[in-house]
């Protein structure tokens, strides 16, 4: 699991038909490190903290075993102070 920070929402209108319409959400794991795309499992919004799950947990926390995600957001943090 990773605490990121969520930054934007990712439109995309062309997709495959196995991803859906779950919303798509830019992350951030620390100011200036690398982003990812993460599916949003829980109704986050930008400037969210939030745990993220990865591999199999991802796809599994998305919907099932088949759902095509390297990164799913599982829960919202209520307090979190960036360090």
């Amino acid at each position: 699991m990773k605490i990121c920070k969520v930054e934007k929402t990712l439109v995309s209108t062309n997709r495959i038909r196995d991803l859906g319409h779950r919303p798509l959400l830019v992350v951030q794991e620390k100011a200036g490190g690398p982003r990812t795309v993460a599916v949003d499992a829980v109704g986050c919004v930008p400037g969210d903290w939030v745990i993220v799950v990865g591999s199999s947990a991802a796809r599994e926390a998305a919907g099932s075993k088949e759902y095509p995600s390297d990164a799913t957001i599982v829960g919202i943090i209520d307090y979190w102070e960036e360090q």
